[in-house]
């Protein structure tokens, strides 16, 4: 059972925060838990290979082979395969078990806006640049230090891209060693306040065990409040904001006002002003209702 195309990759727990949650922020991402010896699976995956393909990259399949990723199943409650979720814009938003008929795949596709690209748009799609990977990112201003050690600019956005890939401790020494004209700079100011953010992931769950722990009760405030600490330290801004709010709506008073604290922090260091505003206007509705 392996991929069939360019729009189906194997996912673990390695790949998983950057292949599958980052991805999902411009394209759906169906997991397909199977495995080998599961009768099932070998009817719904080459099924949902086929749907990739012709879909032509309306979504994405990544494969969860359970008996090699035993971690994932665990962290998603994977109580039987197959089982498949769809994850959007960094959430999971749905999800069914055991192997449906094309007809019912399409139409649960069709439910969730997923629709086939047509051909001119999978071309310009393809003209597009791709995503800058974080730790390439990181690679390469390493690099770029390094045969120019004297530009502190290039500090700050290395400083930058480390928070983005979770090192929050070498950010901070980075931070620290600024000069006075860049320490003040707005983005020097956001970022230190985006590692008071990353403090609150020291002993946080993976994404995959917050995502699993919401999709088994959505009211856990606590795992939602995580899962938009990560989103907002990995510069995933609106699904941040989108956890905060939607922590504001069910209990504001949750945790001694945090979800109103979390979305105030937010603001300060987010750098979308059109976002911030919006988002302002949304936490100001709910709070006078």
């Amino acid at each position: 059972m392996s991929p069939a195309s360019s729009h189906v990759f194997d996912a673990n727990a390695q790949n998983f925060e950057t292949d599958v949650m980052q991805r999902s922020l411009q394209t759906p991402v169906l997991l397909d838990f199977w495995a080998e010896w599961c009768g099932p699976c070998k009817t719904l995956g080459p099924m949902l290979e086929a749907l990739a393909a012709e879909f032509g990259g309306a979504f994405l399949l990544a494969k969860v082979d359970v008996e090699a990723e035993q971690e994932l199943g665990a962290a998603f409650q994977i109580r039987s395969i197959p089982t498949v979720v769809l994850v959007k814009n960094g959430q999971l938003v749905d999800g069914f078990q055991g192997a449906l008929p094309d007809g019912q795949l399409r139409e649960f596709l069709k439910h969730h806006g997923i629709e086939p690209v047509a051909v001119e748009a999978a071309v310009a799609e393809e003209a597009l640049p791709p995503a800058v990977d974080p730790l390439a990112e990181v690679a390469r201003l390493r690099e770029e230090i390094e045969a120019a050690p004297e530009n502190d600019a290039l500090k700050l956005d290395l400083a930058i891209a480390l928070l983005q890939t979770g090192n929050a401790a070498e950010a901070e020494r980075l931070l620290d060693a600024l000069p006075a004209n860049l320490s003040t700079d707005d983005r020097a100011i956001r970022a230190r306040a985006r590692l008071g953010f990353a403090a609150l992931l020291k002993d946080a769950p993976p994404v995959e065990t917050l995502l699993a722990t919401l999709a088994a009760n959505e009211g856990d405030l606590r795992a939602r409040h995580l899962l938009g600490v990560h989103d907002i330290v990995a510069g995933r801004s609106q699904e941040g904001l989108e956890h905060f709010l939607e922590m504001l709506r069910r209990d504001r008073t949750f945790d001694e006002g945090l979800p109103r604290k979390a979305l105030i922090d937010a603001f300060r260091i987010i750098e979308d002003e059109d976002l911030v505003g919006q988002y302002r206007r949304k936490m100001s509705s709910l709070l006078l209702v």
